[in-house]
Parts: C-alpha cells; sequence; structure tokens
C-alpha cells in the first residue's frame, strides 16, 4: 500500500483577513498612490515648463541675433559662404549661447550660417513664412539637426525693411536630460513622503488594532449582529451614554420603561426624563447597585457600570409586579398574625363563655355575648358608616384588626366622610395602606400608640389626613422620605424598602395632587394628600311628576299603619349601652 502524501497547504492570495493587517495594506496603497499620482501632477507641468522655458531662451538668441548690425549688412553686401562674416558671427554667438544652431536665411529661404557649412546656401527644411512676414514663432520642431526648440524672428535692414530671418535652435535632448535630472530627486521626495506615510498608516493601524482587539471585518459584523439581537432581545432594559453623558444607545425594552423614544437619543438624561431619582441615577449622581426608582408606575432597579471610554451603561429591570406581589405578601402575613391573635382571643372568649354556662351564669352569658359581638359589629358600622366605598372601607377594618393585634389604637375621625363616587378606588387604597402600614410601624412599641385617619371631600377633591403619635419625621428630612429606596427600617425578605412613600407621592402628582407630611398636634407625623378631582359628579335626585288634583292613589296590597315605625340598625352608643 502505498504512502499518503501529506496534503499540501495551498497558497491563498488575496486580503488579509486581521483588520490590522487590511487598514496597514489599504493605508499604504492608498499613500503609494497619492505619491505616484503627485510625482506625475509635478512631473506633466514641468515637462511643459521646460519646454515653454526652451523656447523662451530660442526666441531671445534669435533676436539678439537679429539685432547684430554685421548680420544685416553681411546679407546685404555679401554671398552665403562658409568663411563670410555672417557665419563667423552667427557661429560666435551660437558658442557664446550655446544653441544648437543659429541660421540666418534671406527672403529666398537661402541660408547664410550653419553649424554644418556644407549647408550654407542651400534652403530651409522648415518654412519660414511667418517670419519673413514680420512676426516671432516659437515652436518644438523636427529640422536636419533633429527635434529642437526653435525661435524665429525677422531680419531688418538699417531702414527697418525685412531682408530676412534668424532661426535659433535648442536642442530638445538637453531639455529632456534636464526633466531626467530633477526626477531622481523628485523620487527621493515621494520616496521619502511614502515612508512618513507608511510609518503613519502603520501607528494607525496598530492603534485600532487595540481598539478592536484585532478582530477581523467579518467577526465585527458578526458582534454587531450578535449585540442587536442581545440587545432587543434581553428583558432588561440598557441604556448607553457617551463620555459627555447623551444617551447613545437605547434597546426596546428600556423605551418601554422610560416611556420615551427614539427622539432621547443624543440627549442628556435631564433633557430626556426631566428631574428626579431615576435621571440621577443614569447620570451617575447617585451611586451604587441595585438602586431602586420609580418612573410613572413602574418600580425600577438600576445598576450603573462606567465604560472604558468614559461613558457608562445602565441596566433596567421592571419589579413592578414583584413589589406588588411583595407588598400582598407582607399583607397577608400581617392578616395570618390578626387571624392567629382572633384563634387565640377567640379561644379564650369561648372557654369564658363555657365557664359561665357550667357555672349557670345564664344572663352574664347572654351579656358576655352580645358585648363581644357588639364590639365588632360598633366598629364595622363607623367604619362603613362615615367611608361609603366598599373597598377602601374593608381595607381600614382590616388595618384595625392588625392595629388591635399590635396595640396600636386605629381610629376614623368623626369628620371622615367619603361617598361611593370615586373615580380609582384601587389608587387610593394604595395611598391609604400605605400610609397607615407606615403610621403602625412609627408608632410600634411606644405607650398609648395611636393612629388616626381622616378621609373628607371639599366638592371633587379628596383630603386625605393620617396622624400618629410616633417620634414624628425631623424637618430636614421631610423631603427626602419621599425619594425612592429613602427608609430608615430593615428591608424585608422580598426586597427593598423606601418605595411606599415614593408612590403615594407619585399617584398623588399624577392627579395632580401633591403629598406632605409635617407635625401632627401633639407630637408625631401627619401626613396629607391631595386628590383632586378623584370624585365622580354626583347623580342629580329624580324628580317626581306631580298627581293630578283629586286623584286616589291605587293600592295593590294592604296598606302599612303609618304608626309603625321602619326597622333600623341599633347605633354603637346603644349596643355599648345594652
Amino acid at each position: 500500500m502505498r504512502p499518503t502524501a501529506p496534503a499540501r497547504r495551498r497558497l491563498r492570495l488575496g486580503m488579509p483577513r486581521r483588520m490590522f493587517s487590511q487598514v496597514l495594506l489599504m493605508q499604504v496603497a492608498i499613500a503609494a498612490g497619492v505619491a505616484v499620482l503627485a510625482t506625475g501632477l509635478f512631473l506633466a507641468p514641468l515637462s511643459k515648463q521646460l519646454d515653454q522655458e526652451a523656447m523662451r531662451r530660442a526666441l531671445a538668441i534669435a533676436q539678439t541675433t537679429a539685432q547684430d548690425p554685421q548680420i544685416a549688412e553681411g546679407v546685404l553686401n555679401t554671398p552665403p559662404t562658409r568663411n563670410g562674416p555672417v557665419q563667423k558671427e552667427a557661429e560666435r554667438i551660437r558658442r557664446a549661447t550655446h544653441a544648437e544652431y543659429i541660421v540666418v536665411l534671406d527672403l529666398h529661404w537661402v541660408r547664410w550660417s550653419h553649424p554644418t557649412p556644407g549647408q550654407i546656401g542651400n534652403h530651409v527644411s522648415t518654412s519660414p513664412r511667418e517670419a519673413l512676414k514680420g512676426k516671432e514663432v516659437m515652436e518644438i520642431d523636427r529640422g536636419t539637426l533633429g527635434r529642437s526648440a526653435r525661435g524665429k524672428v525677422p531680419l531688418y535692414d538699417a531702414d527697418h525693411r525685412i531682408i530676412g530671418a534668424v532661426s535659433v535652435g535648442i536642442a530638445y535632448d538637453s531639455v529632456r536630460a534636464r526633466l531626467i535630472s530633477a526626477i531622481p530627486g523628485l523620487f527621493a521626495y515621494a520616496g521619502g513622503a511614502l515612508a512618513v506615510g507608511a510609518l503613519a498608516a502603520w501607528l494607525i493601524s496598530r492603534r485600532v488594532q487595540r481598539q478592536t482587539r484585532d478582530l477581523a471585518f467579518s467577526d465585527i459584523s458578526a458582534l454587531l449582529a450578535e449585540r442587536e439581537a442581545m440587545l432587543h432581545g434581553i428583558r432588561e432594559g440598557v441604556v448607553a451614554l457617551d463620555r459627555g453623558g447623551r444617551i447613545r444607545l437605547l434597546n426596546d425594552e428600556a423605551r418601554r420603561l422610560l416611556g420615551i423614544g427614539d427622539e432621547a437619543v443624543g440627549q442628556s438624561p435631564d433633557a430626556a426624563l426631566g428631574e428626579g431619582r431615576t435621571t440621577d441615577v443614569l447620570a451617575g449622581r447617585v451611586t451604587g447597585t441595585d438602586l431602586l426608582t420609580v418612573r410613572g408606575q413602574r418600580v425600577l432597579v438600576a445598576n450603573r457600570m462606567p465604560t472604558d471610554d468614559g461613558g457608562a451603561v445602565a441596566t433596567l429591570r421592571d419589579r413592578t409586579e414583584l413589589e406588588q406581589l411583595g407588598r400582598e405578601l407582607d399583607s397577608t402575613h400581617g392578616l395570618i398574625d390578626a387571624l392567629r391573635a382572633q384563634d387565640h382571643e377567640h379561644a379564650n372568649r369561648m372557654h369564658t363563655l363555657l365557664g359561665l354556662l357550667e357555672l349557670e351564669m345564664y344572663d352574664d352569658a347572654v351579656e358576655f355575648v352580645d358585648e363581644v359581638v357588639g364590639d365588632h359589629r360598633a366598629t364595622a358600622e363607623q367604619v362603613t358608616e362615615k367611608i361609603q366605598d366598599p373597598l377602601l372601607a374593608a381595607l381600614l377594618v382590616g388595618k384595625a384588626t392588625v392595629a388591635a393585634e399590635r396595640g396600636v389604637a386605629l381610629w376614623v375621625s368623626e369628620r371622615t366622610r367619603l361617598p361611593d363616587r370615586l373615580i380609582d378606588p384601587r389608587g387610593l387604597v394604595t395611598v391609604v395602606g400605605n400610609l397607615v402600614d407606615n403610621a403602625l410601624d412609627a408608632v410600634g412599641g411606644t405607650l398609648h400608640a395611636r393612629v388616626e385617619v381622616e378621609l373628607r371631600t371639599e366638592g371633587r377633591t379628596v383630603v386625605l389626613r393620617v396622624r400618629d403619635t410616633g417620634p414624628g419625621i425631623p424637618e430636614d428630612q421631610r423631603e427626602s422620605i419621599f425619594t425612592e429606596g429613602w427608609s430608615t427600617k430593615k428591608p424585608p425578605a422580598h426586597g427593598k424598602r423606601g418605595l411606599g412613600l415614593s408612590l403615594v407621592r407619585r399617584l398623588a402628582e399624577r392627579q395632580g395632587g401633591s403629598a406632605a407630611v409635617g407635625a401632627a398636634d401633639g407630637g408625631g407625623a401627619e401626613f396629607t394628600v391631595v386628590l383632586p378631582e378623584a370624585l365622580t359628579e354626583p347623580e342629580p335626585a329624580p324628580t317626581e311628576p306631580p298627581a293630578p288634583t283629586g286623584a286616589q292613589p291605587a293600592l295593590t296590597g294592604p296598606a302599612e299603619p303609618d304608626d309603625v315605625p321602619p326597622p333600623r340598625i341599633p347605633a354603637p352608643a346603644e349596643e355599648d349601652a345594652r
């Protein structure tokens, strides 16, 4: 069996894969192209400039030769010979000026001078018509001596009559030699510029390599696609800020949680969100981890992490439902404690009742049962008589039971009057529940602990006051307590505190109202919440049409006697007296 030959690596030609190599190669190619282009653009006008300079020099020599009186006199008085005065004078001038040739000719195009003496007396090879007409001519042309830069002028006698012409030529090889001699220096400058450009390209490429961590363009494209998918797929809000503190990126969840759109990109958090704790957290004015903040009706947990470029990335998590569940859990725990206490109290009462029955003290047993039932009925009737909304009344009855278990007297003020016309009863339940819970916590463990709730209406406005006999709120902290995350109590098991009062103020301000705290009479704290437009308009009372004169009402059944009083529920005072 023949051994298999090792696989040969195929040489792959093309662009390198790494961004560093691609950027370097492209920049070097650009620098080389610019150097070549600049060299060509410089050489093109240089060649033309050298041609113009050679033609002007030839014309100047021709003008000088034509003004020599010996030339004109020789043409008029001597024949065209090799040793004639015209040939001698023209050769002298040619040698002095290093011209390729100086040809003096008459009106018949016959040469009187030439670097090659054998050409004297012959006709010129190029037409001198323009010069014989009195015009000066500059041109690049080919003659018997090859390609040259020429200047032709008319030859005048003493009376300023044209008697011939003077043609001077500068060898074109000398012009080309000057051009070629300039090329090495030009290439040296171009090479130096190319070297500097290549060095700059390398430095820039190295910087790009460090910033992109030596990734390929395909890797960067894949990372961008993955970033877009990740940002818009996660259920956390992401806000990226640049070094100037301006928002440069928002994912879909951040737009939803903050209630802003693409117009916020490029703005600062203050301009996009307005004043508030959320703005302070995003701007970095409030530091820490898992910072609680409230945006609209949402409870958010924010974290802010600075980036290497001087910016920052903030993440936002929605804790609204979790916070609500936590508060419901706290309420459930409170109700369970209250039920446990009621169960213990009920057992004691049953034992007492059993003892009275065993002792055959039947009247005392009846009185004991009436007293116990009357107390509970009086508490419920007192609440429902003043507060006609069923949700709020049920809340306060439950809170009264919890307060009794904790040794706190929860009173409903005599001035409380609240009709069953609330627009948002659940919102008011949240406000009252938070304030009462805070008041019960504040007075817990104190002597003669008492919490008073007052709810009254002024037109369609509801004014809520909750007073307690606790230590009160220091004056310098009366605004801080409404800030998200501010609390002096130990956090519950499900999360953090510092949201209740913030939610109270947010709910009040959302309805155009206010929430404030002050000192209660006799010590303690008094919270006041004003909710404008919290009640619906009262329904007008129905009006009955007047009965016709002399008509008698029809009876569908036996008439009830007028002296029978309607049934009524005994008042609390009567129950206590019973």
